[in-house]
């Protein structure tokens, strides 16, 4: 019989502690699995997210357009807005009416425009605003039917009017600094105070065009006729999409590269003042004087065009620098204009938006309240700055080269005017913003160069060194 001894004090310690240790180690080991699979499971479907929405940079295929216009409209002039910007090989969507347009079938295979969708009858819908259009509800329904369209592989929705002028590749950049997997409505106010007091500043105005991410297209369209039975009430077709957005808890994103143009006359003001962002969309052009002077508004667009074919990016975007030599202060929209003062003014005094144009509507004293700060111009015409005009640019091995001449006025001057010159040329580098840049925007900067003739001046483009100061010397 074998005789088992008891395990002395000192064992029975040293037992104690090695299990202490062992268990300690393994409840360690067992709290990091722990911890690790807790971190991972809730960070791996964001980074994996967010490592697809990086890989991939959002294109116009990702996109699909809902134009909305009646078959009067689209008949006339309003098509030819629509096929300035229409890129068929790369670009999906519809221009929804209310039937077919007589000629339909000669144009079936025209690429150059949208294809033709009727929408849906929308005759049991109520609409009870006084003297307004019930075809505003038509035109609120292109949101949830370009959606039943069931396009693949779409990132955003975008929806404008028929005299909304889109500007593709600016869109898809401002598009791509945001997450398209998330619930977005991006678009613009109007310019008018009023405007916004009356249908909402958390509205995109239709005309100047919004976009609607997919996901969040995807739920308003499976809401949005019931949503709309509650909102006869309401004017325009741009209240009933943000109402029904409201209701799914989803405010507006601003972005003011969109435009709705609620101004007439002359807009040279408001365009030669475009704040840091890319231009997206244009409207109202009908409704306003053409944007070059001794041109049609459609010449015009196309000449504008010339330029957005080059620097897309660059177009209207504001540099300001000094002429030492004599005191001028020259302010660049890349694209469109320079303007030369005869003498040196702070940076903040040439921002402002020159009032060159006149309200929208006779009212009271807010409806000629603007939603950006303006400067009214000089009553003599001759004490104004000189403007010179996008004559043509083209693409060198060093750049590419703008040049702007003279529009001329009846003005004397001496040889220290400004008035003296007849033509700028402006030298830049092709802009392509990344998300950085895209997210937080700075003016570039520029440089008065060495001119051969007193009647040229010449002007470098470029980005300001980091502690650089745009100001006079």
């Amino acid at each position: 019989m074998q005789l088992i001894q008891s395990p002395t004090k000192a064992q029975v310690s040293s037992r104690l502690i090695n299990l202490y240790i062992i268990s300690s180690s393994v409840c360690t080991l067992f709290l990091f699995i722990s911890f690790f699979l807790v971190f991972t499971s809730s960070k791996l479907p964001y980074s994996s997210s967010h490592d697809a929405y990086a890989a991939t940079s959002t294109s116009l295929e990702h996109v699909v357009f809902g134009i909305a216009s009646n078959q009067k409209s689209w008949t006339t002039q309003r098509k030819e807005y629509v096929r300035l910007w229409w890129k068929g090989h790369s670009m999906r969507g519809c221009v929804f009416l209310e039937s077919l347009p007589r000629d339909h079938q000669n144009h079936t295979n025209d690429t150059s425009l949208p294809p033709v969708c009727i929408s849906g009858d929308t005759s049991g819908f109520r609409y009870t605003y006084r003297n307004g259009l019930r075809s505003a509800i038509r035109v609120a329904r292109v949101v949830s039917e370009t959606v039943a369209l069931n396009h693949s592989n779409v990132r955003w929705y975008v929806f404008g009017d028929d005299d909304t002028v889109f500007f593709p590749e600016n869109l898809v950049k401002t598009l791509s600094k945001y997450d398209h997997e998330l619930w977005y409505y991006i678009g613009a106010n109007s310019e008018i105070y009023e405007q916004n007091r009356v249908f909402g500043f958390g509205m995109a105005f239709g005309g100047a065009g919004f976009a609607i991410s997919y996901p969040l297209a995807k739920a308003l369209a499976k809401v949005f006729d019931t949503c709309i039975e509650r909102y006869p009430h309401l004017y325009g077709s741009d209240s009933r999409i943000s109402s029904c957005l409201a209701e799914l808890g989803v405010g507006l994103t601003h972005e003011p590269g969109f435009h709705q143009n609620d101004l007439r006359g002359d807009t040279f003001g408001v365009l030669a003042s475009h704040p840091l962002s890319p231009l997206v969309s244009l409207h109202h052009l009908q409704h306003t004087d053409p944007i070059f002077p001794n041109m049609t508004t459609m010449q015009a667009l196309q000449h504008l065009l010339k330029a957005v074919n080059v620097d897309s990016q660059r177009i209207l975007q504001k540099t300001v620098c000094y002429d030492r030599w004599f005191s001028w202060t020259v302010s660049v929209s890349w694209g469109y204009a320079v303007q030369i003062y005869g003498n040196h003014m702070l940076l903040p005094d040439v921002l402002p938006v020159q009032e060159t144009f006149k309200q929208w509507k006779k009212g009271p004293v807010l409806s000629g309240v603007y939603t950006f700060n303006t400067i009214e111009q000089h009553p003599d015409p001759c004490r104004r700055p000189v403007v010179f005009f996008l004559d043509r640019v083209s693409s060198r091995e060093d750049g590419i080269m703008s040049i702007y001449k003279k529009s001329y006025a009846n003005c004397s001057y001496d040889m220290a005017s400004p008035r003296k010159l007849e033509e700028v040329r402006v030298l830049s580098h092709k802009l392509d913003l990344n998300i950085k840049q895209l997210q937080a925007p700075r003016r570039h900067c520029c440089d008065i160069l060495p001119s051969t003739g007193g009647k040229v001046m010449d002007i470098a483009i470029r980005e300001c060194k980091d502690e650089e100061l745009i100001h006079m010397h």
